[in-house]
């Protein structure tokens, strides 16, 4: 009997995605554990794997479609003994079948909109130009590689005319599209419409361009605009020498170099944040409504840019890995992260997060909290300083670290008490690695 493979929910909160590109084609046979197709969901691209064996008789949905619903039915396999014309002819029946349903114009309005017996019928011209590639909410209809394409060469989307599947724009549009240029439409009788930018320039006064959101950047604006809205923060600042903490970083290089490791100050703190929330375990918590979970290890989110958002893949028992191990651990993350390859398992979770904005200057901020986590350090950039050390002023580098609480569950007391942890373990550092 033929299966159906469907759209799968890839994380948690995953309800729908965009089937970015088929690995497989009809007819291929395929084994459990073969990978069939790249799913991009608001965080990552991810591979998807057969469960089933059989021959992949047909392909429901294309490459290149957006907003495929979790649990749709995207291909069919047939099974070992079964024809896969017969099972694809079903399907494309039971593909084809709701497709009246599909028409955005409801019975009744075509029945109002039909012209009378006894009158003549009104001229539809505009029937016979192609419509532009525009969606139910009005954004243009293109794959995921055409918008790229088209970013590159400059081409407004909006002017080009899609010959893909319900006028989608694909890669061959882009390809005979000039930069700047409306693509060739049907010339009718209307007045010609102006140019995108020059509408908006006229409505808010400047040229711009709109730029579409990710699903990356939604889920950002989603969650840090709830984080800010439904979590109290108490933001809690430390000054941190950092001087023995380089030179410790020195010695372990040259010690790791034959181990092909180089220790990034980065991997030194997420150890540091790791063991002190170990050692203040009432930081280490998540609020749950009428309960709080304590955690009994210290799993770090580090933030990471990649284009087009953030995601913050996690460092599992920072406090009691090794910091060669972190350290490579954090750079197949981050490279995985940047390709767009993270298991959900990898960036979902955590206890509490480290941003660090040093490399680019940032003498100290105040980071969102990342729910349902409680806690995260924001880490500056070391400097060159002013600083009192053994009782006499001396130049010290020196960075500041602050702490974002959520005061439903860390009291004031208890997050100083992680602060002072991390500003110790930082400054006096052979204590973390022991």
């Amino acid at each position: 009997m033929s299966k159906t493979i469907q759209m799968p929910a890839l994380s948690p909160t995953m309800e729908e995605g965009t089937l970015a590109k088929w690995l497989v084609k009809e007819g291929d046979t395929v084994l459990s554990g073969d990978l069939l197709a790249e799913i991009e969901t608001d965080k990552a691209t991810m591979e998807f794997e057969a469960v089933d064996e059989g021959v992949i008789a047909k392909i429901l949905i294309a490459e290149g479609s957006e907003g495929v619903k979790v649990g749709t039915v995207i291909a069919i396999i047939a099974e070992e003994g079964e024809d896969a014309a017969t099972v694809a002819a079903g399907g494309a029946k039971a593909d084809a079948a709701p497709a009246p349903k599909a028409d955005p114009v409801p019975a009744k309005a075509e029945a109002a909109a039909a012209p009378k017996a006894d009158a003549a019928p009104a001229p539809r011209a505009e029937a016979a130009a192609p419509k532009p590639a525009i969606a139910s909410d009005d954004r243009v209809k293109a794959s995921p590689l055409a918008r790229r394409l088209a970013q590159a060469k400059g081409v407004d989307l909006a002017s080009i005319t899609g010959t893909g599947t319900n006028g989608r724009i694909v890669k061959a549009d882009i390809e005979g599209a000039q930069p700047g240029a409306a693509a060739p439409v049907a010339t009718a009788a209307a007045p010609i419409a102006p140019a995108p930018v020059a509408a908006a320039a006229q409505d808010f006064g400047i040229p711009h361009e709109v730029v579409k959101l990710s699903g990356m950047r939604k889920t950002i604006a989603r969650r840090l605009t709830e984080s800010k809205q439904q979590v109290p923060h108490i933001y809690l600042t430390v000054d941190i020498q950092l001087d023995k903490l380089l030179k410790l970083r020195g010695e372990l290089n040259a010690g790791l170099s034959s181990r092909n490791v180089k220790l990034s100050v980065n991997d030194l703190l997420i150890k540091a944040l790791g063991v002190a929330l170990v050692e203040v375990p009432e930081c280490n918590v998540q609020f749950a409504g009428d309960q709080m979970l304590q955690f009994q290890r210290a799993d770090i989110s580090v933030a990471v840019s990649i284009p087009g958002g953030l995601i913050t893949p996690i460092i599992t028992d920072a406090g009691g890995k090794g910091v060669a191990a972190i350290s490579n651990a954090m750079k197949d993350l981050a490279s995985r992260a940047k390709d767009g390859k993270l298991k959900p398992e990898e960036y979902q979770g955590g206890t509490a997060s480290l941003s660090n904005m040093g490399m680019f200057g940032i003498k100290q901020f105040e980071a969102v909290i990342n729910p349902p986590q409680a806690m995260i350090m924001a880490i500056g950039a070391g400097e060159k300083r002013p600083f009192v050390v053994d009782d006499s002023l001396q130049i010290a580098t020196v960075m500041s670290a602050t702490g974002s609480f959520d005061h439903r569950a860390i009291d004031g007391a208890d997050g100083a008490r992680l602060m002072k942890a991390f500003r110790e373990l930082v400054e006096n550092p052979i204590g973390m690695l022991a």
